[in-house]
């Protein structure tokens, strides 16, 4: 792609500080902003909420207002990229991130996992135990480090789930009336 990370990150923290500066336009109470992304969406609302403003470069404008948010739900995003499990995808990737090697400046600085503080956003994590394309370990890893730092999170395996949720060996479950149930419940209990 034309745009490397972290375009990607810079544009969706520009996303929020846009919402922040116009919050009163639009009656948004800027204090309680949440996100939600699956899989390469997944991963960017994973790094909002973990990132601290001074993180990444400020583009687009809006630099007075801060990117940070309340709350996420991360949908089968990528968190880790040195684990082992993440090698294929890592390969695959290598056009956006600019490198392929785990262990170099590009992926560490694109993992989630680095950010990880005490004052980060409360999370709702989801994730399909059979992901072929995000494995299930990098919920797993990105879950118990935020716990770990005392960050508020809740983790949920999707049992019978490939990537999306859709359906690997059964029957998905949380079904999924159940998980959009689930996401807009925690929503209107963290915000």
């Amino acid at each position: 792609p034309e745009y490397q990370f972290p375009a990607h990150i810079q544009d969706v923290r520009c996303g929020v500080r846009y919402i922040r500066a116009n919050a009163e336009t639009y009656g948004i109470d800027s204090d309680r902003i949440g996100a939600i992304g699956g899989s390469a969406g997944g991963h960017l609302v994973n790094l909002l909420g973990t990132a601290e403003d001074g993180d990444f470069e400020m583009v687009g404008g809006y630099e007075d207002y801060s990117s940070e948010v309340s709350v996420v739900v991360s949908l089968y995003g990528a968190s880790d990229f040195t684990d082992p499990n993440m090698a294929t995808h890592n390969v695959n990737a290598a056009d956006v991130f600019g490198s392929a090697d785990a262990d170099s400046d590009e992926l560490q600085a694109a993992a989630p996992v680095n950010y990880v503080s005490a004052d980060d956003a409360t999370f709702l994590i989801l994730h399909g135990e059979n992901d072929p394309v995000v494995p299930i370990s990098q919920s797993q890893i990105f879950s118990a480090a935020l716990e770990a730092a005392g960050v508020d999170v809740t983790f949920v395996t999707v049992e019978n789930a490939g990537h999306g949720f859709s359906p690997s060996g059964g029957t998905p479950s949380p079904s999924a009336p159940e998980l959009i149930v689930m996401v807009a419940e925690f929503f209107a209990a963290e915000l």
